[in-house]
């Protein structure tokens, strides 16, 4: 009895030990331990794709620019901005007396930076994803180097790179 206790105590101590520190992975010189907290921190907007809810939370900072009118054409986030957007599927809200739509499984956490010492050839911006696998409950890096979405976001470049507005409420 003793030695099953043992190798049990093994088993389940060697699994939480495994388990995966999220804030350990970085794409580049962006590190997801740059976003510690995002989980509190506050709500920007909320959207919608075919396939998945998202929503796109921010630091202090970046909400203070929000707030001050921020992204306006030629006016600049401040250095420290930091933004995540979190995406699941979605699914009905079967308990609801209306038709609505609800998180289901997180598939990514995107995150932006702005930094423009750390990232001078992206305007100061830093971009990444990490894909969640729920199998393993593990995030993954998607990518080399966090400049993956700057291509993308170029297209609002005189917003200072930034889509989403701040909606009101």
């Amino acid at each position: 009895m003793i030695l099953i206790t043992a190798v049990m105590l093994a088993v389940f101590g060697g699994m939480a030990i495994a388990a995966q520190d999220k804030y350990t992975l970085k794409l580049g010189k962006l590190a997801f331990s740059d976003f510690r907290g995002y989980e509190n921190w506050e709500n920007v907007a909320v959207s919608q794709t075919e396939t998945q809810l998202k929503v796109i939370v921010a630091n202090d900072v970046m909400m203070k620019a929000y707030r001050q009118g921020l992204p306006a054409d030629g006016k600049l986030f401040p250095e420290g901005s930091k933004i995540a957007k979190i995406e699941w599927t979605f699914k009905k809200n079967t308990t609801s007396p209306y038709f609505v739509q609800v998180p289901d499984k997180l598939v990514a956490v995107d995150v932006i930076e702005k930094d423009t010492k750390r990232f001078p050839d992206t305007h100061g911006w830093a971009y990444a994803n990490f894909l969640y696998n729920a199998t393993s409950d593990t995030f993954a890096p998607e990518g080399t180097e966090p400049n993956c979405g700057y291509a993308c976001h170029t297209t609002v470049a005189a917003k200072d790179y930034i889509y989403t507005q701040y909606s009101k409420r």
